[in-house]
């Protein structure tokens, strides 16, 4: 993808030497300076506030089970080599693994996810996470579990007797035909697993993003946080990305608090149409023929039911690049299973190796969202400034378990006093109400309102 491009990194340490492992895995000519020394890893994780939220309620925080903050801070420094000329992307790379948290006000409860939507459940033969993050999946226990619902129990309760004397392997197989989002707690995937698969597609563009002057277009699809911090990422760094949402169906993040919506989404112009009526999906296709970029965090058939194919649209016309962020990839046997970041972290292994197999515990708050938010934003900037023609393809469980496996965690010895809370920034931009510019996105791009 960058092949015989040069990029600088200046500095040393974990991070900086995770940086110029995503820039090399991509094919660049990564050329090393001095500069900055990075913390230990052990600090790194205990200052990010991802410490804060790993480990019981009432015991100690915990360490983390590989370089996960030093790894953010490094794809955080990756993406700035590939846009030097952007002075707009966050600071700190590990802080956002606790970004949301902070907004939400969330804590660590051991088995409990910190969002309160995801718990990790003992079963006859192991552990499995469930995700509880939409209402319909509660509607959908009686079913998964082969039960008569009881409307007088608490869904938790229902869902902890009905598992307790089932095999992870077949509550895992049933979720997946009912779209719940469930996880076999189970130990890092052997091999490693690549945090990007990359395709070529289609022909590269003569214009390559090579600075402010000609900013791609890119279309944000995605919901919640792994895909909208990557649109912000890459609007940070001078793309203007534009989120388009469903009037039937708007980020579920909007229902949440506002800051942590505004710094995922204050940068982007709110595009939002009627995906359920022809004309609304005429509108989606006019505007994806007129953009450089897609962001999507749907499974494939989601989208192909809206008229939107990957590679299709990369063929369509040189120098595209489509970002696919899913729980466990495209390749997924079909229709491709349900995951959020708490779920997917534990189908990366960090369960068990934060807690252990008998008791294990969430790592962070839904780590695997933030994590590859940042590499998808790294991928697509490369794309980008190779003139695109790429279909990447990013599974939130590959990412993670990519990066626990980097390198061993630091056997630092971390005093309970470094271990920071997580912190937010403050947004810049309040994000726009649902659809507050779609009439003149639409008549600004040409699309027939």
């Amino acid at each position: 993808m960058l092949e015989a491009r040069r990029v600088r990194i200046a500095g040393q340490g974990a991070a900086r030497d995770y940086a110029a492992h995503l820039l090399a895995s991509l094919g660049a000519d990564v050329v090393r300076a001095r500069g900055p020394i990075d913390l230990p890893a052990a600090l790194e994780w205990a200052r990010s506030g991802a410490m804060w939220l790993t480990g019981t309620a009432v015991g100690a925080p915990r360490p983390a089970p590989g370089p996960l903050a030093s790894c953010a801070r490094g794809a955080l420094e990756a993406l700035r080599a590939l846009v030097p000329w952007s002075d707009a992307l966050p600071l700190d790379g590990a802080a956002l693994l606790g970004e949301r948290a902070a907004c939400f006000g969330y804590a660590r409860a051991g088995r409990v996810a910190p969002s309160r939507s995801c718990r990790l459940l003992r079963c006859e033969d192991g552990w499995i996470a469930l995700n509880l993050a939409r209402d319909d999946d509660r509607a959908s226990l009686p079913a998964w579990l082969e039960r008569d619902a009881d409307p007088q129990a608490d869904a938790w309760d229902f869902a902890e007797r009905g598992v307790a004397r089932r095999s992870t392997a077949d509550l895992a197989l049933r979720a997946g035909w009912l779209g719940l989002a469930v996880a076999v707690a189970t130990a890092p995937p052997d091999p490693t697993p690549p945090w990007l698969r990359g395709r070529a597609v289609g022909a590269a563009g003569a214009r390559a993003w090579q600075g402010p002057r000609r900013a791609p277009l890119v279309l944000d699809l995605s919901a919640l946080w792994a895909g909208p911090l990557c649109g912000s990422l890459l609007a940070a760094a001078g793309a203007r990305v534009v989120k388009v949402e469903s009037v039937r169906r708007p980020d579920g993040a909007r229902s949440g608090p506002r800051d942590f919506f505004d710094l995922c989404n204050g940068a982007k112009p709110c595009v939002a149409l009627d995906l359920g009526s022809a004309r609304g999906r005429e509108q989606l296709a006019a505007l994806a023929r007129r953009a450089d970029c897609i962001v999507e965090s749907a499974r494939p058939r989601a989208l192909s039911q809206l008229g939107l194919d990957a590679d299709a649209w990369l063929a369509e016309a040189p120098g595209r690049t489509w970002v696919s962020l899913t729980g466990y990839g495209r390749g997924d046997p079909a229709p491709g299973r349900v995951a959020f970041g708490d779920d997917a972290a534990v189908a990366a292994g960090l369960a068990l190796t934060t807690g252990g197999e008998d008791a294990p515990l969430f790592c962070g708050d839904a780590i695997a969202d933030p994590l590859a938010g940042l590499h998808a934003a790294v991928a697509a900037a490369a794309s980008l400034r190779a003139g695109g023609g790429h279909l990447l393809d990013l599974a939130l469980r590959d990412v993670t378990a990519h990066a626990a496996a980097f390198r061993p965690a630091s056997d630092l010895a971390v005093s309970i006093d470094c271990v920071s809370p997580p912190r937010a920034r403050h947004p810049a931009r309040a994000a726009g109400s649902l659809g507050a510019d779609t009439a003149s996105i639409l008549a600004e791009l040409g699309v027939a309102c």
